[in-house]
């Protein structure tokens, strides 16, 4: 399901939602641990982990972009910044699993953004896969698949 966004006073928000059938410490070792987090998202490195500390990105030219963290509570939440935005992990423990909910807050659409949109539905998939012990072949082609999806949500909302 393709997240939901939404215009507010502030710019815009994507919430996308997926139930893990894995415990809250489980996903949140994949959020917050190099080897796991290397394996959905590879330009990422956390750095330390407190309110404050620094997750770095490797631009793939040589270059690095440091990205703060803003919020943390243990197994529940990881804010972080994302350029001129944010980003939100949250895990919501339940009886056979847990529910992550990322946000992404938006302050105004750009080209990259549908893109970036796409980029996320597809990282929160290969989290659920790699849990599952299954792994998704072709990342690409199911971003291909996501984008013009999100190219249209942007347009809707952007239209409002």
């Amino acid at each position: 399901m393709i997240a939901e966004i939404k215009k507010n006073a502030r710019g815009y928000t994507a919430r996308f939602e997926r139930y893990m059938n894995h415990s809250a410490e489980k996903v949140w070792a994949y959020l917050t641990e190099n080897d796991k987090l290397g394996q959905w998202f590879t330009e990422l490195r956390m750095g330390e982990l407190r309110e404050g500390g620094v997750i770095t990105f490797d631009m793939g030219d040589g270059t690095f972009d440091h990205l703060t963290i803003l919020e943390l509570k243990t197994c529940s939440v990881l804010k972080f910044t994302w350029w001129e935005d944010t980003v939100r992990f949250e895990l919501f423990p339940e009886t056979e699993g847990c529910l992550l909910v990322f946000t992404e807050e938006i302050k105004s659409i750009t080209p990259q953004t549908a893109k970036d949109l796409a980029g996320w539905h597809v990282c929160l998939d290969v989290i659920k896969a790699l849990l599952d012990g299954r792994s998704i072949e072709n990342r690409m082609n199911d971003w291909e698949g996501w984008y013009p999806k999100y190219i249209e949500a942007v347009e809707h909302v952007t239209a409002e």
